[in-house]
């Protein structure tokens, strides 16, 4: 591949850092602010380039109309991580017991960019099913991220084991006077609450692969 100027590289990664941290690509205008670009022009100038190289398809009348293709990357830009299941975004789904989730084991790996790590170890990837994340821009079919830690702070979003029921689920934590909120991100449905001693976290949410079609 042949490599790209400073220009088109800074913006492809301001991309990929985005859509990270976001769940959707930016817009023009976010180019423009997070690069420190002097106009949209130059942006949409440097946007063609890297359409025309292969590492972006943009969707004309479309404000975030930007779509990542995959590409290989290069030594040293990349990380493979274990995908090792699928995880509920909706009611809880059974899944084997904490200590069969060997990350090292998996039969199933992604290559991802090092920079969605952001220098943390033991990340892994679960494949969403459901829609009860909806609002906090997760789907049914995407990828998140996940970093192996037992503990986070309120509102974070975690891969929760119920541990009585053997099941896991894709919510936000929250904490309450003797007992635990596990949150959905959708107007629709209703919280899971369960006793503390019921509950462990297996990892929380790093990054949002979208999955587009």
């Amino acid at each position: 591949m042949k490599a790209l100027s400073s220009k088109p590289q800074k913006i492809i990664d301001f991309i990929r850092r985005f859509w990270a941290e976001m769940g959707y690509p930016p817009t023009v205008r976010d180019i423009v602010n997070g690069c420190r670009i002097s106009s949209t022009s130059v942006v949409d100038y440097n946007l063609d380039i890297l359409e025309r190289a292969g590492y972006i398809r943009r969707h004309s009348g479309v404000s975030r109309g930007i779509e990542l293709l995959t590409r290989p990357l290069a030594p040293g830009q990349s990380l493979q991580v274990p995908v090792i299941g699928q995880i509920a975004a909706g009611e809880p789904i059974p899944v084997p017991a904490p200590d069969s989730w060997d990350v090292a084991a998996a039969a199933e790996t992604m290559e991802i960019p090092e920079a969605l790590s952001r220098g943390r170890k033991e990340v892994y990837a679960l494949k969403v099913r459901g829609s009860s994340m909806v609002d906090a821009l997760i789907n049914d079919g995407d990828i998140v991220l996940m970093h192996n830690v037992n503990v986070v702070e309120n509102g974070e979003m975690a891969a929760v084991w119920l541990k009585a029921e053997k099941e896991v689920t894709l919510k936000k934590v929250y904490q309450e006077p003797d007992r635990i909120r596990l949150q959905p991100a959708n107007s629709q449905m209703k919280p899971i609450y369960a006793e503390p001693d019921n509950v462990e976290i297996q990892g929380k949410v790093i990054a949002v692969i979208r999955q587009l079609g």
